[in-house]
């Protein structure tokens, strides 16, 4: 098994949806509101933002205890899930609307993280900060998986299918960004990402 994030997409090539790939932008939106709602403090009189994945407390207890909250871990779990089927929808790899629940979609399996004890105590603080380089490379990627999506946009809408070259380059940008993620921000391994998709 590996020691980094892994994620699965289910790819539709075929038979797409044109009427709803011309307007996922807007179709996307109530489910992406859901996400946001979980990222906002809506009771902050100052509208400041909060990140919807915890973070803090998992470096806390990290840094302190040497464990990772299973029960923050599920949440954690749960919320990147939910993220990573809304970014399959409106990226253009299903016409399958995102659940607010599990779905088939999107499989990412997780390094075994346990109570959290086999990862570092102090590297929880700065791996935020090793992982400048990756995040650099990664918006190189993201421009050409934007252009990717842009291209299959056409294609889905002109012809009914996305190609597989297209797909494949959105998804493994996507996998990209999620090992990155898993490493500097749910802090679920200690091993350093990868630069190549």
């Amino acid at each position: 098994m590996s020691n980094q994030i892994e994620t699965t997409f289910q790819v539709q090539l075929t038979n797409r949806n044109r009427v709803t790939v011309a307007y996922r932008a807007i179709l996307v939106a109530p489910v992406a509101f859901f996400l946001a709602t979980f990222t906002v403090d809506a009771w902050d009189n100052n509208n400041s933002s909060t990140y919807g994945l915890f973070i803090l407390p998992v470096m806390v207890a990290l840094l302190f205890r040497g464990k990772y909250p299973s029960y923050v871990l599920a949440f954690n779990k749960a919320l990147f899930g939910l993220a990573n089927r809304i970014w399959a929808y409106f990226t253009l790899l299903t016409d399958e609307y995102p659940s607010i629940e599990e779905s088939n979609v999107v499989s990412i399996t997780y390094p075994e993280v346990g109570d959290g004890q086999q990862l570092s105590r102090g590297l929880a603080l700065i791996k935020w900060f090793l992982a400048i380089p990756l995040y650099i490379v990664g918006i190189a990627y993201a421009v050409v998986g934007l252009v990717m999506m842009i291209l299959g946009w056409f294609s889905i809408v002109l012809t009914g299918s996305l190609p597989a070259s297209y797909a494949d380059t959105i998804v493994r940008v996507s996998q990209y960004w999620n090992r990155v993620y898993g490493y500097a921000i749910l802090l679920v391994t200690d091993e350093y990402p990868t630069f190549a998709l």
